[in-house]
């Protein structure tokens, strides 16, 4: 009966709108934890390689961290079982090692070329979930901040970022929402707010049963005397779009990037009796101009979650001119710029997908995962000599001294990849950069990653440029 019943549920749901969903007992918390910014674990970062499980990086100030766990250490034992060459899945280490904390678990670790196994009693307890991924210096003036999600924590680890960066001369910051897909509202009108001056709207919901709400900016803004660029793509959706639109229709910035996603449709948690939630469409929201950005649901679920597929094939993403917008659909911001609605954030400098690195090997070792599994070997067998840099720059000198795409290539072939397939010189450059990076997170998780990674990151680049121009929106 239970099943019958959430079965009529979630097809009610769908033939409301594509966002209004019904959530199990058993799907809440895991759904909740990355907008409530924490979760109980023992705090670990793992990946399984070959049927083993490897502690890819421990969480600062986590359990695992303050018991001596470290990074490239294989856990062979869970609670007295053995768990090495088992088929061991992502779900299946979770149910293992979450719980609530206070509880504890026994875990076995084999740690690098050591005979003798290495035992730990973890008591676990609350892990950080951070929404904010890196934050760092691009050149002396400009900064750039990286945001996954919309959590509860994201504002303030916003504005931690932002004060950091200031000790360091900060004049511009680029905030980087690609492949951001929202999360809650307030998170993303409190960033907003950083920018805008007083009275200035941020955003306004109103829906059939729910009268308008308007969000003005307050006057406690610790960004006003910063430019600003918002990096935008398919995959930024929601509140990512509510900040960019809010910088874009204040004529306070400019967005860079591609169309982002187009949802603009507000959801209410409503928690059951039994445990399980529906969340419902209750509103929708618009931009200061008056935008809704909500892209057309009404030939079904499918062809609206198949947009971006459609996008593709009409060459939206390599060329701006292939996206027509209706004159009704076009808005003009206070100091007269053109922006639109209907469908998702255009920005204001489009950058189209950088297909020029493309080749049959490029797609063979991506495809084959052979670039991450060779960055995550290589990590792991010169761990000490890579741990002894400070900075992502001396982790990037020391490969190309060690001429790691050289080794690649050698690594790559002895995995029956052939040696006469083209495009190893052609797709070079970013394979290089890509093997950099993630060895460096390997070794220094994202503060590793990102300042390697832009060495072929078109959108950021350009971003970068148009600030050095004087362009501020």
């Amino acid at each position: 009966q239970e099943e019958i019943v959430e079965d009529a549920i979630v097809s009610m749901l769908q033939e409301l709108d594509p966002h209004s969903i019904y959530i199990s007992k058993d799907e809440v918390k895991r759904m909740n934890e990355p907008l409530q910014g924490a979760f109980e674990g023992i705090g670990i970062q793992f990946n399984i390689m070959k049927d083993t499980l490897m502690v890819v990086a421990t969480i600062p100030g986590g359990p695992s961290e303050k018991l001596g766990i470290m990074a490239g250490d294989r856990i062979i034992e869970v609670d007295g079982k053995d768990i090495a060459g088992i088929g061991l899945k992502n779900t299946d280490v979770r149910d293992m090692l979450r719980g609530k904390k206070g509880t504890e678990v026994d875990i076995t670790v084999q740690r690098g070329s050591s005979s003798k196994p290495l035992h730990f009693t973890i008591t676990r307890d609350e892990i950080p979930l951070y929404s904010v991924d890196v934050s760092y210096m691009l050149n002396p003036s400009t900064g750039y901040i990286k945001i996954n999600r919309f959590s509860k924590t994201t504002h303030q680890e916003f504005t931690e970022a932002v004060k950091k960066l200031k000790q360091n001369s900060l004049e511009k910051v680029v905030i980087d929402l690609r492949g951001n897909s929202g999360g809650f509202l307030n998170a993303a009108t409190s960033i907003a707010d950083e920018f805008l001056k007083e009275g200035e709207l941020i955003v306004y919901t109103k829906g059939r049963n729910a009268p308008k709400q308007e969000i003005h900016a307050s006057s406690r803004g610790i960004c006003q005397d910063l430019d600003v660029a918002v990096l935008v793509d398919e995959w930024s959706a929601s509140a990512s779009e509510i900040l960019a639109g809010a910088i874009q229709d204040n004529d306070r910035g400019f967005v860079v990037g591609r169309r982002s996603f187009g949802k603009g449709l507000v959801q209410e948690q409503i928690k059951l009796s039994d445990g399980s939630a529906l969340r419902l469409t209750v509103a929708r929201y618009y931009t200061p101009t008056g935008r809704c950005i909500q892209k057309p649901y009404e030939d079904g679920r499918d062809q609206y979650y198949n947009d971006i597929n459609e996008r593709f094939k009409h060459g939206e993403f390599f060329n701006a001119d292939s996206i027509e917008f209706a004159d009704s659909l076009k808005y003009k911001t206070p100091k007269g710029d053109i922006v639109f609605g209907g469908g998702g954030i255009m920005p204001d400098y489009f950058v189209p997908v950088d297909t020029s690195y493309h080749s049959p090997f490029f797609s063979k070792v991506t495809n084959e995962g052979l670039i991450y599994n060779f960055a995550f070997k290589f990590a792991d067998l010169h761990r000490s000599e890579l741990n002894s840099f400070d900075e992502p720059s001396g982790i990037d000198q020391y490969l190309e001294r060690n001429s790691i795409y050289n080794q690649f290539l050698d690594y790559v072939f002895d995995q029956g990849i052939s040696k006469d397939i083209s495009g190893t010189e052609h797709s070079r450059k970013v394979i290089n950069a890509r093997l950099k990076a993630y060895i460096a997170r390997n070794i220094m998780d994202n503060e590793g990653f990102y300042p390697i990674i832009r060495k072929v990151d078109e959108t950021l680049g350009k971003a970068v440029n148009l600030m050095e121009k004087g362009i501020k929106s």
